[in-house]
């Protein structure tokens, strides 16, 4: 990991970022294994992301859950490497997602981010409120509803107006529970508020294609399979609404900082170094001569 660290970390120096928070989008990829790769790759290039970020004195925003085996409580894990204490780090909770965990496990999780981050807990209409205000210590069990949908896209909406750009790696194709897969709808969000966005679609999943939707690569090196199930309609309505993006006349592509062969790189590699040494590339095209 020596010479992946020098190389993420020379391309910016510290607080070339400063200011600029990033959304990162990541769920499970249902290609690892065809790619030849293990969830413990996936993770190495998760970790890597998040320093190239962080050491670069920017600051991370992740939507997802708190499950223990999570993305939420990996990135939780990787801040307590870095010897920041100005919260780098935001966890954004929908709605039912806070309601679903006791009191108890609410205030563990925030003891364990402490001076590392901070969680936002979020109403219906995704607005910011107290978690422990008018409920029992008990968990709350929110039914599936259309209701816990938008939640989730309003959790999403709040990010994108709290961010400056958008990270993308892996993402389910099916099981998501919201309107469209939350990586496009992330995406849309993204591009509808000219945001850049980085698309690591190396380890497949619907980054990968996001990636084909927007014309960014075709992503050849990716075998469709001919034995899957029939996609859902929900995932097919996303990719539809990011195509119509594609094909504007006023579509001027990522807008990230990285030419178009740089991030054909970045929609194909594994590696976590080049990864993060792209994605760092981008991010100071983008942001460090503002900064400075």
């Amino acid at each position: 990991m020596g010479n992946q660290k020098s190389q993420g970390e020379s391309l910016l120096p510290p607080n070339a970022l400063a200011n600029v928070r990033l959304g990162i989008s990541v769920s499970d990829s249902p290609d690892l294994a065809r790619l030849g790769l293990l969830e413990t790759h996936f993770r190495l290039a998760l970790g890597e992301i998040a320093r190239c970020v962080l050491v670069s004195g920017g600051h991370l925003a992740y939507g997802g859950h708190l499950k223990p085996d999570g993305y939420t409580a990996f990135l939780m894990q990787e801040l307590h490497r870095f010897s920041r204490r100005d919260r780098p780090l935001h966890i954004c909770l929908a709605w039912q997602e806070h309601r679903n965990l006791s009191l108890a496990t609410l205030r563990e999780q925030q003891k364990t981010l402490g001076l590392h981050g901070k969680f936002i807990f979020l109403a219906p209409n995704g607005e910011p409120i107290d978690p422990y205000l008018n409920r029992s210590e008990e968990p709350v069990s929110e039914p599936p509803s259309d209701s816990a949908q938008k939640s989730l896209t309003n959790m999403r909406q709040f990010m994108s107006k709290h961010t400056s750009g958008r990270i993308l790696i892996g993402g389910k194709r099916e099981g998501f529970h919201g309107y469209i897969p939350g990586l496009i709808e992330e995406t849309l969000l993204a591009l509808e508020s000219n945001q850049p966005i980085y698309l690591a679609g190396g380890f497949g999943g619907v980054t990968a294609d996001i990636i084909r939707a927007l014309g960014v690569d075709d992503g050849s090196w990716l075998i469709r399979r001919t034995d899957a199930a029939p996609p859902d309609k929900r995932l097919l309505d996303g990719l539809a609404l990011l195509a119509d993006i594609q094909k504007r006349k006023k579509w001027s592509g990522l807008q990230n900082g990285l030419t178009e062969e740089e991030n054909r790189k970045l929609s194909a590699s594994h590696r976590p170094s080049e990864i993060a040494a792209l994605i760092s590339l981008g991010l100071g095209r983008r942001f460090a001569t503002a900064n400075r």
